[in-house]
């Protein structure tokens, strides 16, 4: 399909979905402009019907293959599972939504409930290589439409949709766009809209830098294990078809972020603006903090691709925002068994250190106890100075803070 095809697809897909549901607004953020001293506009994806863009690919998707199949099947724990079960209801159509058994209940209700008695969601196996299987071994069996959360040309095309409103609610092209890469639909509609005749940056989580492996090797390939915590984009393989569209990025224009970083956005947004995005959805927006003077006076849109923020998370992305910016540290502090030595090292402590943990561990030798010790404090340097107090005390003590395998058994 040639460029103009597609941008006349996509352009029909958007006005096609608009009796399903509205555009989703283009709102420029005066908090992030002032920030970085430019025009910076977030594309609210999060603001969908179901908190994501997910729901345009599965979409177009659909209406190309109704009447023809009755039946779609998918494989997601998140966010393309609630747009495939949105759009089965709007088309009345069966749905059949495999997902992983450990995906969270709340998921599988949101799902259950955007369906709205169309879907059937069955939940198999640990992993989700064993969930896809079974999805797919079913939808060949049953004689239905698998419907891929990315590598799909119809589902690129519907996902292309984004570009087609960003166009004209803007009533221009901006400088930049920076997107969200997990498995590559988006990034891939959007570029292929736009082709280069704006900058594009794509962002990908530092624990599943597919898009970045796939441009070095010249082909997808599998970056296993991978971090899941920013689940909308933790893709371990890009897919084929949104590879041969984003084949001519410059690696250069791919930005990887680590996990604990994008949770300073999560906090940031959500406390200042009062903005809730999950962590794939705060990825375009932390990207700025990277592009520094090269946007500066530019028009900049950043595509928040999602709002589907469990809370019963907030504890982990807070700790976890907290130990990026320097203000939280775990020890394990070597504690003389004598009455006064709890006393001595209180006193060391400054008067914004806060200990925000204390457990003894076990006892290492007769006179000496193991302490795990985690301290919140209002400044980085902060912790330089109780150091100095620690070390000058005589105290033997272990920063754990980034030590990520014994911070799973202790923290």
């Amino acid at each position: 399909m040639t460029r103009d095809a597609f941008i006349a697809a996509a352009r029909a897909a958007e006005r096609d979905m608009r009796s399903v549901f509205p555009e989703t607004p283009l709102m420029r953020n005066d908090h992030l402009s002032a920030r970085f001293g430019a025009d910076i506009w977030l594309k609210r994806e999060d603001l969908s019907p179901v908190r994501s863009y997910k729901l345009r690919g599965a979409f177009n998707a659909m209406r190309k293959q109704i009447p023809g199949k009755s039946l779609f099947v998918c494989a997601s724990a998140g966010n393309h599972a609630q747009g495939v079960a949105f759009m089965c209801r709007h088309f009345g159509v069966r749905g059949v939504v495999f997902m992983p058994v450990t995906t969270p209940q709340q998921k599988i209700q949101k799902t259950r409930m955007f369906g709205g008695g169309m879907v059937e969601i069955r939940l198999v196996g640990d992993y989700f290589d064993k969930t896809l299987g079974a999805a797919q071994a079913f939808c060949s069996e049953a004689g239905g439409h698998f419907l891929s959360p990315f590598d799909d040309a119809d589902v690129i095309e519907g996902q292309a949709t984004v570009a087609v409103e960003i166009e004209a609610q803007l009533g221009a092209l901006p400088d930049r766009i920076i997107l969200p890469v997990g498995g590559g639909g988006l990034s891939s509609g959007v570029r292929s809209y736009f082709g280069t005749d704006c900058a594009m940056t794509f962002v990908e989580p530092a624990g599943a830098k597919s898009l970045a492996a796939a441009l070095a090797e010249g082909q997808p390939v599998d970056v296993s294990p991978i971090n899941n915590f920013v689940d909308g984009a933790a893709v371990a393989k890009l897919g084929e078809k949104t590879f041969a569209r984003l084949a001519g990025v410059d690696p250069g224009d791919v930005l990887s972020l680590s996990e604990d970083r994008i949770c300073v956005t999560i906090m940031e947004m959500l406390n200042v603006e009062g903005v809730v995005l999950e962590p794939a959805g705060a990825l375009a927006v932390e990207a700025l903090s990277e592009l520094g003077e090269t946007i500066r006076g530019k028009t900049v849109v950043c595509v928040t691709s999602g709002g589907n923020f469990d809370f019963e998370r907030l504890p982990e992305v807070k700790e976890r925002a907290q130990r990026y910016g320097g203000v939280k540290k775990y020890f394990i502090l070597r504690m003389p068994q004598r009455p006064g030595a709890l006393k001595e090292f209180l006193e060391i402590l400054g008067p914004d250190d806060d200990i925000a943990r204390f457990e003894y561990l076990k006892k290492s030798a007769r006179n000496f106890g193991s302490v795990l010790i985690g301290i919140e404090t209002s400044a980085p340097s902060n912790f330089d100075a109780l150091r100095g107090k620690l070390d000058a005390a005589g105290f033997t003590y272990t920063d754990i803070t980034n030590d990520e395998t014994l911070a799973q058994f202790v923290i």
